[in-house]
């Protein structure tokens, strides 16, 4: 099970905002994330546990960030419900259902989970619907992204060959591109982000009949 630590800072001017520890591994439903995010100063901003079925499919995902709470999973599409977890009454919640693929967020979770789901070889590319959360407020933002595998490359290393893929990811509303490098199941840069410790290699990816 890798456990690790990614660093987080603005793309822009490379301000650090804080670092995320995480673990990941391969189990009986496909696949599962968790992590929590931390400030510079050490305060708790926000937590992930993202489980994928056997087709990268979000089987459960929880979020917690901000005081808000998003519950989701893969239902006819993708469906979720936002609540306030202090609130007893639950008048807070909202629930809210798009027939999207699968989720995105700040984690580098998400950009695992979407390009496993893809499943692309060397040169193609898709266009995803995915349903986003992100910051303190969790508040779904709906939008299309574009993933193009650009290449792989085997990269020596004690444990053996470490299979690299880089993807040129688009947010297809925007039109804001960015690479996206990723091995198994550990994503190893992408813009604002740096995996700085990783404690075992990569997972391969699980494969299901």
């Amino acid at each position: 099970m890798p456990n690790g630590r990614y660093s987080l800072h603005d793309p822009h001017d490379r301000t650090p905002l804080g670092e995320e520890r995480f673990s990941c591994a391969p189990g009986p439903a496909g696949w599962r994330y968790v992590s929590k995010t931390y400030a510079p100063d050490g305060a708790v901003l926000a937590t992930v546990d993202l489980t994928l079925d056997s087709r990268s499919r979000p089987l459960r995902m929880e979020l917690r960030a901000g005081g808000w709470q998003v519950r989701g999973g893969a239902v006819d599409g993708v469906a979720w419900v936002r609540t306030d977890p202090d609130d007893p009454t639950g008048a807070s919640a909202t629930e809210g259902h798009d027939r999207a693929h699968g989720f995105a967020g700040d984690s580098p979770a998400f950009l695992v989970a979407t390009a496993r789901m893809l499943r692309l070889t060397e040169g193609a590319a898709a266009r995803v619907r995915l349903v986003a959360f992100h910051g303190a407020a969790l508040a779904p933002r709906t939008f299309d992204q574009g993933w193009t595998l650009e290449g792989t490359e085997e990269h020596p290393t004690d444990v053996g060959a470490l299979r690299v893929e880089r993807y040129q990811v688009a947010d297809l509303e925007t039109g804001e591109q960015r690479l996206v490098h990723l091995a198994g199941d550990v994503l190893l840069a992408a813009p604002g982000i740096e995996l700085e410790e990783l404690q075992t290699p990569p997972n391969a990816w699980p494969t299901f009949d």
